[in-house]
């Protein structure tokens, strides 16, 4: 079987994909990511991908809309979503320009299937004008229920363009574990594996100190779009805070503006979450969904402050089933922080929940649930 994956040009959009797509080829599938931008990163987790717009800087892009459509760029960043469907027409803004590339590297490598992250659209296109069956792949506790149609809507002009519908046969894939969820789970439940990029951990990774050690994160999007205001209250929170700050902002980030770091404050860069959360007591983030549901599978509390777009949702879940809380940049304090840190029932239901995505059925299982799919 040959299996097209179509991920939107981001980290946080690909990443989550990797477990499934390193399933269907070690089942000896044929697989092809298909993307652009920062998710061509795909490739360092030895997987092969096309880049269906060569030179995309999403983060070019963000400052072109900041710069040509303000309240746009404004609504983005700042609405507090509890629907997907609610950026509605935001949505084709990730994946339309990627669209000729794709339908080119589908046309070439004639797949019998197509795998998407829910949050891009073109993958559909793909699928109908081959005649393959698609299926949709969870981001985080988005509802994929009427996405696909939200898509057809708002990319009308693209679907006429090239003679299409969207896809007849369908599938989705949830990620979200299910007690989690208001309704039952959509598709096929799957465990969520963390993927978060390889590398050497640093020495100290693996050491936890006689305090427990804090990890703090923005994603890979939210400190372009968003600042960081959120590490700043953290750095002035932690000096009253019995533990080890890490912040795992990545390599792109200036730091230079934050001033002298508390003692017990460590900036570390890139380390891969699942690794640092190893050994972490709480995480604190923006609500990316594979931010989120990361410590999640790990058994680990959160705080989370959200910052727009799918972020609330996934920050709403987490504070309504008891495994975190959510707060406003402005309540990063002291106090909250030592709630969570000091205050069992976060840890006890984390664990039951990472206990409940460990028994959910495998990357490997769905795997071959797709291959049955397509015979079908």
């Amino acid at each position: 079987m040959r299996v097209l994956v179509v991920s939107a040009p981001g980290v946080g959009h690909v990443f989550p994909m990797v477990p499934l797509t390193w399933a269907l080829r070690a089942a000896g599938h044929d697989v092809l990511v298909a993307t652009a931008g920062d998710a061509l990163v795909a490739a360092k987790a030895g997987l092969p991908v096309a880049d269906v717009l060569p030179g995309l800087d999403m983060r070019a892009e963000f400052t072109r809309l900041r710069e040509q459509n303000p309240a746009l760029y404004e609504e983005v960043i700042t609405r507090r979503m509890t629907d997907v469907r609610e950026m509605g027409p935001v949505l084709p803004m990730l994946s339309r320009p990627l669209l000729p590339g794709l339908l080119t590297a589908a046309e070439q490598f004639r797949p019998d299937v197509v795998v998407q992250g829910m949050m891009g659209g073109i993958g559909l296109i793909a699928a109908a004008k081959l005649g393959v069956p698609w299926v949709g792949h969870g981001f985080g506790f988005v509802r994929g229920d009427g996405v696909p149609e939200l898509f057809r809507e708002h990319m009308a002009a693209d679907f006429e363009q090239h003679g299409v519908e969207l896809p007849q046969r369908r599938a989705y894939i949830d990620v979200a574990p299910p007690s989690m969820l208001a309704g039952e789970p959509e598709g096929w439940s799957m465990r969520y594996v963390p993927y978060n990029g390889g590398g050497v951990e640093p020495s100290w990774l693996g050491r936890a100190g006689d305090r427990p050690r804090v990890a703090v994160t923005l994603g890979t999007v939210a400190p372009d779009m968003s600042g960081l205001g959120p590490v700043e209250r953290i750095i002035a929170a932690a000096p009253e805070v019995d533990a080890e700050f890490v912040l795992a902002l990545g390599d792109k980030v200036d730091l230079n503006g934050l001033g002298t770091l508390p003692p017990n404050v460590r900036a570390a860069g890139w380390v891969p979450l699942n690794s640092l959360l190893a050994t972490s007591s709480l995480l604190i983030h923006h609500g990316g969904a594979g931010t989120a549901l990361t410590p999640l599978a790990m058994g680990v509390p959160q705080l989370v402050a959200p910052s727009g777009a799918d972020r609330y949702i996934n920050a709403a879940a987490v504070h309504n089933h008891g495994v975190g809380l959510q707060v406003e940049e402005a309540e990063l304090d002291a106090r909250v922080i030592g709630q969570l840190l000091s205050e069992e029932k976060f840890r006890a239901k984390a664990a039951e929940v990472g206990a409940e995505i460990a028994a959910l059925p495998s990357p490997a299982e769905i795997a071959t649930r797709i291959a049955e799919f397509v015979r079908e």
